[in-house]
């Protein structure tokens, strides 16, 4: 937890205090963003924040634990609410990755509407407002911030890919997201699912805080335009096996769902602290 940060007013020590507006803020300035998200929002607002739950997913139970340690918020990671409901929005950021990639405009368009289908689809499936409903039945602030985080994680695997000495082999790639704390602490390791670690990485790209993985679709029209070796943070089982009995030319790294997860919320636990907040984190694996 966060050593107490103390004020004096007029004789008296008062420990710093954030809202839930606050804390949204931190999440935006933790990627460099100022606007926000669909797949983030802040569900039930607060202030007077001194100590907050923080964890990957939320539930009602979650919820009540945070009241049961005497939390004054909650900030979950995955979405929730109305932000679950909009989760395939943020999926546009796929078409800017791939454009980045060389991948022409309009394959990148057609691979994203597949994927952004498929979710929004599954969405009318998803029971969405409960977890929020019994935050406010226990009046329990509570904001989620997903995109954001996983930018800053982007960021930080990107950083440490690019700071080795070189990217020659798939195994260089694996080699270098390993060294992250997280990452090394995951009972997940760092594994090659199509292709091998013996190849040469040749084009590479990190396809990571898009909202999802992208899937096969997104990953055909990767391969297909000359990127060698792709990074995800997980992949659907069926989506790998189309790669496989397509015989997709190609490397498929993946890194492990909660190990990067955690990179992004430590990262914001990091900058709560700063402000004096203290923080519980709820199954986030430790990081540097």
């Amino acid at each position: 937890m966060a050593c107490t940060f103390l004020a004096t007013i007029t004789g008296y020590h008062t420990r710093m205090t954030v809202d839930t507006e606050r804390i949204m803020k931190i999440g935006l300035d933790l990627a460099g963003w100022k606007k926000l998200p669909a797949d983030s929002a802040v569900h039930v607002r607060g202030r007077g924040i001194r100590k907050v739950l923080m964890a990957i997913d939320v539930s009602a139970a979650e919820i009540a634990l945070a009241k049961s340690l005497g939390c004054d918020a909650v900030i979950a990671h995955h979405p929730i609410g109305v932000a679950a409901i909009n989760f395939y929005r943020v999926f546009d950021r796929h078409i800017e990755f791939m454009i980045e990639h060389s991948v022409p405009r309009d394959i990148a368009k057609m691979a994203v509407k597949k994927l952004q289908e498929r979710v929004e689809t599954r969405s009318h499936a998803d029971i969405y407002s409960q977890t929020v409903e019994s935050a406010r039945l226990m009046k329990m602030p509570l904001v989620n911030i997903h995109q954001p985080c996983d930018e800053y994680m982007r960021q930080v695997i990107l950083e440490s890919i690019q700071s080795s000495k070189k990217v020659e082999y798939v195994t260089d790639i694996v080699k270098s997201v390993g060294r992250i704390p997280e990452f090394k602490n995951a009972k997940t390791k760092v594994k090659v699912v199509l292709g091998s670690e013996k190849n040469r990485a040749g084009h590479w790209a990190l396809v990571v805080a898009a909202g999802t993985n992208g899937g096969y679709h997104i990953a055909k029209a990767y391969y297909t335009h000359k990127v060698s070796t792709l990074i995800y943070l997980h992949v659907d089982y069926g989506d790998l096996v189309k790669m496989r009995e397509e015989k997709l030319d190609g490397n498929l790294v993946i890194l492990g769902h909660l190990a990067g997860d955690s990179i992004g919320m430590n990262g914001l636990a990091a900058r709560l602290e700063k402000e004096g907040v203290d923080t519980v984190r709820l199954g986030i694996l430790p990081g540097r």
